[in-house]
């Protein structure tokens, strides 16, 4: 009776709080620099979020390690909801690829999917190839090699699905970013990269690279007349690039549901959604129990790779 009681409490308390939050301004930890992908999408959405709260929400970028860094510190962060943070990509790739000090599942309420996007497979036209069956043949008949953003990196990890599912053996090349892998793209020193379209549009609209698919299971909506990698051959291939919120483990339900609510609806402004899906953003903006379980498949699906592929980080 006592215990039950006590727990009655507890959720009573925990409910009053929610009702109330928040009261003061969130800090919200963006694993990557100033300028990037994830650091501009947290900015769009905080802005957004703060108009609804009427709080403001500091971006705290602590880069490095590969997000680790800035993850870990939302990890140990007291669960009050005043701490959140961005996850991308890198969140499952690097539980097969280092030791982390924390439980990418476990250590977490991750919140939702803010957006998701393809990458692109890139080349110059100097290749000569017009499409991913003729990109497979040629890596078949000479020594092929295509770049990333460094090991890891959710280019790399497409890459490497991509040779194991083609049965090919083509040399990673990791560079210092995606842009200085697409310019080498360009200028011929690489044969291929899959990276993202705000990267590559201006080597695409000026006519230095081409894309011959896209990674996502159906064709997408900001680049309809490129195929993906399934319908060209691969069936089954598929690799979003994704950006999504997170929080400490055991977050009051209540809270969750407020900073559900308030970033999905974040992506429904319409000078954001705009901005998101020119740069060929999804908006997705879903549950927290949808999300949880597109991050368990992803970390099963970058550990058969990173296993078979023997990828390791120097």
């Amino acid at each position: 009776m006592r215990t039950a009681l006590l727990v009655a409490l507890s959720c009573a308390a925990n409910m009053a709080a929610a009702q109330d939050y928040p009261v003061r301004p969130l800090r919200f930890i963006v694993p990557s620099a100033t300028g990037a992908t994830t650091d501009v999408l947290a900015r769009i959405t905080a802005q957004k979020v703060a108009e609804q709260f009427g709080k403001q929400l500091i971006i705290d970028n602590r880069p490095g390690a590969g997000s680790v860094i800035g993850t870990d510190i939302v990890a140990k962060a007291v669960p009050d909801g005043y701490t959140i943070g961005m996850i991308y990509t890198t969140h499952t790739a690097n539980a097969s690829l280092q030791k982390l000090p924390y439980d990418p599942i476990g250590d977490f309420t991750h919140i939702t999917m803010l957006t998701s996007s393809p990458l692109l497979l890139v080349v110059a036209p100097s290749l000569g190839v017009n499409s991913v069956r003729e990109l497979i043949a040629l890596s078949k008949t000479k020594p092929l090699n295509y770049g990333s953003a460094g090991v890891g990196s959710g280019g790399h990890m497409s890459g490497e699905l991509f040779c194991m599912m083609a049965g090919i053996n083509v040399l990673h090349i990791p560079h210092k970013g995606a842009a200085p892998a697409s310019i080498d793209v360009a200028a011929g020193n690489l044969a291929y990269q899959f990276a993202s379209q705000i990267t590559t549009q201006a080597l695409l609209k000026g006519g230095r690279l081409k894309a011959l698919a896209v990674t996502s299971a159906k064709r997408a909506a900001s680049l309809p007349e490129v195929p993906t990698i399934a319908e060209s051959g691969l069936a089954g291939y598929e690799v979003l690039n994704w950006f999504g919120l997170t929080a400490p483990a055991k977050l009051p339900p209540a809270i969750v549901a407020r900073l559900n609510a308030a970033f999905a609806r974040s992506l429904q402004y319409p000078d954001a959604r705009e901005k998101l899906v020119a740069e060929g953003s999804e908006l997705v903006g879903n549950a927290a129990a949808e999300f949880t379980a597109f991050l368990k498949n992803d970390l099963t699906k970058w550990a058969k790779v990173v296993k078979e592929a023997g990828i390791k980080i120097d």
